[in-house]
């Protein structure tokens, strides 16, 4: 039985541009998709394809501009269906700010059962179940508002849970989760399909999730460009890649040593089947592979130092939160720093001190031997001087013109006249907006777009730091190179110190020079790439993970150096290990 059927599904909205004149914009032209009671299907595509737009229409939150849309045989045309509808089709939406309501989290989880009229003794058994799936039971009686924002992902996601609908559908749930929190929530996601017979809609950007999944569609452009069962889609390397899309890291290394070597199957999922497809065809005896270790750098000059610094929220009161504790840290000029740690371990809270934003009550911070906080006066400097672009753009962005947008901070550093302009212009063309787009309200763009007019609007105050708090998140893998891209430049050609807040270690491992970890607001490890990612089980314990990369090579016997993290290199040296 079908839950979810669309037949020639359109969707068009109006886009009204500077001259007033309206563009009738087609999201989905024309859909046809199946989906089964029962079936946790994937849904794949670049940002702007129409993916959260069929997700809206399948819950009756827009309205569909053509063709057909039945949820378990109720037109979503009809309004009269719409409530019948929303109560089967529980909505996670990617940003929990949108969702959350409630000032206790308890509450908020109890308010979608209690709207749909649940008993109240069935209520409680619900929002003590939907909190334990999420782990977030020890969170039950805080405010929402002091939660992070992968916190409050799960909680968002418990609401939904608490009132046992037939389908969920999810729109990036985990973009902000770490890597802990992300396997928490797609094991619950996949008890629910198996043992409870949920219809999961899963829409991501980690291929990884998507493997697990009965069947995968990919939605480009508007239309159907592939679907099939996880193996049919991503063995597809080539066409995806071509879609702005990605695969699994251990698909893409399987796919490349195939060519190669016909032994190998192409369209290996999981890390456990590559090893066991690897000693199936043999690995030749005392074959090693030493990478150059990078030499050891001369001493650099510390351009940040923390020192004893703690920060405790609510001190005092009911809410009373230790977010850091006596952290101590020196930061080289030139550096780049990879920044991780679980949801909730103090990463964001350590990065608001970095240019003040939050003031060090307990503790110290240096830049470049001066106090930051010593003159209340100097934070101007300070923040012209250390950047820091948040992980929504859209909290940053408030001008009407791009243009504008990227000239507010220069502007009211008494910057002015040509080389305002002259800053303004290198920072949109460093991260690739064109001329053509300067006029354009910033409102207009896509997610990774404003993110790139966030980082521009930072690099045009000429800063010596730039702090990114997950400027990948929620980007498709297209957009999340552009926006590496980008870094990687800032780093290469302009010498800037660099640290990047992210929960991808993939993305951390091809970028970062070293990596600070965070846990329960300490310092758990701070060392090169390659020595943090030795660290494997240590790391799991503490919520986070290693590229995926890496731990296939950590269960191959095999004696290769511990810091290979680029899919090709690892595909070469996998093919000349391998037997004939």
């Amino acid at each position: 039985m079908d839950f979810i059927k669309s037949k020639n599904l359109k969707y068009e909205y109006v886009k009204v541009e500077d001259d007033n004149k309206k563009e009738i914009i087609e999201a989905l032209k024309g859909v046809d998709i199946n989906i089964k009671k029962g079936e946790f299907v994937a849904v794949l595509g670049q940002n702007g394809s129409g993916k959260s737009t069929f997700a809206k229409l399948i819950n009756g939150l827009n309205t569909l501009s053509g063709g057909t849309l039945f949820v378990k045989g109720l037109d979503t045309s009809e309004i009269d269906n719409i409530w019948e509808i929303r109560k089967n089709v529980g909505m996670v939406f990617q940003n929990p700010d949108n969702q959350i309501i409630a000032t206790i989290v308890e509450e908020d989880v109890a308010f979608g059962p209690e709207n749909i009229g649940m008993p109240p003794e069935e209520i409680v058994e619900n929002v003590d179940k939907a909190l334990k799936a999420v782990s977030m039971e020890e969170f039950r009686e805080d405010a929402p508002m002091y939660l992070s924002g992968g916190q409050k992902q799960r909680v968002a996601i418990a609401g939904v849970l608490a009132m046992k609908p037939e389908c969920i559908v999810l729109d990036e749930p985990t973009a902000m989760l770490d890597p802990k929190g992300r396997q928490e929530v797609l094991s619950t996601i996949t008890r629910l399909n198996k043992e409870e017979k949920i219809t999961i809609v899963l829409i991501t950007h980690y291929m990884e999730e998507a493997a697990l999944a009965d069947r995968i569609i990919v939605i480009n452009n508007g239309e159907v460009a592939i679907e099939g069962t996880p193996k049919e889609v991503f063995k597809n390397v080539e066409l995806m890649k071509k879609l702005h899309l990605d695969v699994p890291q251990v698909t893409e290394l399987s796919y490349y040593i195939n060519k190669a070597n016909k032994k190998m199957p192409n369209d290996v999922l999981e890390i456990e089947s590559f090893v066991e497809s690897i000693n199936k065809i043999g690995l030749k005896k005392g074959f090693e592979y030493k990478k150059v270790e990078r030499e050891t750098e001369e001493e650099k000059e510390p351009i940040l130092e923390i020192k004893n610094l703690s920060c405790i929220y609510s001190e005092g009161t009911a809410f009373e939160k230790v977010a850091l504790k006596d952290v101590n840290l020196t930061i080289n000029k030139g550096e780049f720093i990879g920044l991780i740690g679980h949801t909730g371990s103090g990463k964001s809270t350590l990065i608001q001190h970095l240019n003040a934003l939050i003031k060090a009550e307990k503790g110290n911070i240096y830049f470049k031997g001066v106090d930051i906080n010593s003159d209340r006066k100097r934070l101007k400097e300070v923040r012209e001087k250390i950047g820091l672009v948040f992980q929504y753009p859209e909290h940053q962005i408030f001008e009407a013109t791009i243009y504008d947008e990227v000239a507010f901070g220069p502007k009211n550093c008494g910057v002015d006249g040509e080389e305002l302009d002259r800053r303004v212009k290198e920072a949109l063309s460093f991260v690739g907006i064109k001329e053509d787009y300067y006029k354009k309200s910033p409102f207009e763009l896509s997610g990774g777009q404003k993110r790139r007019v966030a980082i521009a609007s930072i690099l045009a105050m000429k800063p010596e730091i730039l702090i990114l708090d997950e400027p990948m998140a929620g980007l498709d893998p297209f957009g999340r190179d552009e926006i590496l891209g980008n870094i990687k430049r800032l780093h290469k050609e302009l010498g800037m110190t660099i640290i990047l807040v992210s929960h991808s270690m993939e993305d951390i491992s091809s970028i970062a020079d070293k990596i600070l970890v965070m846990n329960k607001g300490c310092v758990e490890m701070f060392d090169r790439v390659e020595k943090v990612f030795e660290k494997e089980k240590r790391l799991e314990e503490i919520g986070l993970s290693v590229p995926q990369l890496t731990k296939v090579f950590s269960r191959l016997d095999i004696n290769v150096s511990k810091n290979i993290f680029n899919v090709k290199e690892g595909a070469e040296i996998l093919i000349s290990a391998l037997e004939k």
